[in-house]
């Protein structure tokens, strides 16, 4: 469904992704863990077209996507859920679900996925006429998931959804965040938890200095010791 190849992305001179590749399949859960500063963020941006990569391509069901604009990768099914929520916090609930939709113009299916993320956090339905601004930090996560949902994604990507929320409430979205994935949605997820990450993936990356080092199964990579004693603080 994804793949990344020999990806060399830029801010300026400074060279953030050197020669990053990586393939992901259509329905499964990934993960890309490493250090701050590794580049992860920089992969998800790169991979919706907020920045472009200088070198390689990035491979959306076999069509070369690396620079197309971000509307243009949306449309082909890609949601963007950023690092820190980035909710429109002067506009209702309900209005930043229907910036979701911006895109779409089948007014039943967009009213389907409304009543789906109602169903996902029933809490947004309860407050769907208050400003994003008073909501909590959790839900505000719960929004911005929602809000990439209304997209319509077939590829949905998550930079670090669990950042700053109680042990409480990850475990809350980290379920939901299963259950978007049995419902067909492939999930691509960068995480600071990379011990959840790696328990809810299939596979995973591991992302050091804007390469990647390491490629496996979830499973095998929560058995290396070298991720265990670097990224899982076990020794």
């Amino acid at each position: 469904m994804l793949s990344l190849e020999d990806i060399h992305t830029y801010y300026g001179n400074i060279r953030a992704l050197n020669g990053v590749s990586f393939k992901m399949e259509a329905g499964e859960i990934a993960t890309l863990i490493g250090a701050n500063g590794a580049g992860k963020s920089t992969t998800l941006k790169t991979i919706v077209g907020w920045v472009h990569a200088q070198q390689g391509r990035v491979m959306l069901n076999g069509k070369d996507i690396t620079q197309l604009p971000t509307h243009e990768i949306v449309k082909r099914g890609v949601a963007m859920v950023p690092e820190g929520r980035e909710v429109f916090t002067d506009m209702t609930v309900l209005e930043n679900l229907e910036m979701g939709a911006f895109l779409r113009k089948e007014k039943e299916k967009v009213k389907r996925d409304l009543d789906r993320v109602y169903h996902l956090f029933p809490i947004l339905s309860e407050r769907q006429r208050q400003m994003a601004k008073s909501l909590s930090g959790g839900e505000q996560q719960m929004l911005a998931i929602s809000r990439g949902l209304m997209t319509n994604p077939s590829l949905m990507l998550l930079d670090e959804p669990s950042l700053g929320l109680s042990p409480l409430l990850v475990k809350s979205i980290f379920k939901t965040l299963l259950e978007i994935n049995r419902e067909g949605v492939t999930l691509f997820l960068v995480e600071q938890n990379a011990l959840m990450a790696l328990k809810i993936a299939a596979n995973g990356f591991i992302l050091e200095k804007g390469s990647v080092t390491f490629r496996d199964t979830c499973n095998h990579l929560l058995e290396n010791e070298i991720v265990k004693r670097t990224y899982l603080g076990m020794n």
